[in-house]
């Protein structure tokens, strides 16, 4: 089946050449999108998830020959949870061609992280499926990027550390509230502003508003000196 310019400009960022280019389409539609003749990408969701999760466990291993499962398992959450799917599809711009009924199109269903992330994950499969384990690892590899290499930081979970702070000086959890988003829908920026109940705040900005909230949450950690 023959790819659309778009969906073949989309094939491009992937990295990959399908031979069959029905796996990619199928990876983006949506489920409000179905119909008979169209499958939706719920079973490649299922199926990326679990290629992704081999991958990351694979890699996470061979990085740190000398980890524990209680150091690896916090790492591998961080990078399969769905933010980090649906960080990696906007940077990919998926929104952009992903195939949406009318309503999810009109409710900004281009930009929901929930649908990004999925929509990311049934791509990851519609690569294994086309091209072999070797092939999705090489996609996952490449896309994730310095994420990888950064998760140890991203593990630790600033707003739980910065919550248990609050929590020992008797104080209520902290606030997040979302200050401006700004950016293009395929690529916005969040910032967002955490306050104690003591008045201390920051702010910060990242493409996604957990990773944001994190931000924020080590930045004002680092000003109390925690």
């Amino acid at each position: 089946m023959r790819l659309s310019a778009e969906q073949a400009a989309f094939a491009k960022r992937l990295g990959h050449k399908f031979a069959n280019g029905e796996l990619l389409q199928r990876a983006l539609t949506h489920a409000s999108m179905s119909s008979a003749n169209r499958p939706d990408n719920q079973r490649l969701e299922f199926l990326g998830d679990r290629v992704l999760g081999l991958v990351m466990a694979e890699t996470l291993l061979s990085a740190d020959t000398g980890a524990t499962e209680g150091q690896l398992a916090p790492r591998f959450n961080a990078l399969v949870r769905k933010e980090t799917c649906a960080e990696v599809a906007a940077e990919l711009g998926l929104g952009e061609v992903l195939r949406l009924g009318r309503s999810e199109m009109l409710s900004g269903g281009r930009r929901k992280q929930a649908l990004l992330g999925d929509a990311m994950e049934a791509v990851i499969a519609a690569v294994y499926l086309d091209g072999g384990i070797e092939a999705a690892r090489t996609l996952i590899l490449t896309t994730w990027g310095a994420r990888i290499e950064t998760v140890e930081e991203d593990a630790r979970d600033p707003k739980t550390a910065l919550q248990e702070w609050a929590q020992a000086k008797g104080q209520k959890p902290p606030s997040y509230q979302e200050i401006a988003r700004s950016g293009p829908d395929h690529a916005p920026v969040f910032t967002i502003e955490v306050t104690l109940q003591s008045g201390e705040s920051t702010r910060a900005e990242a493409p996604s508003k957990r990773r944001a909230e994190q931000a924020a949450a080590k930045a004002l950690l680092d000003q109390l000196g925690g």
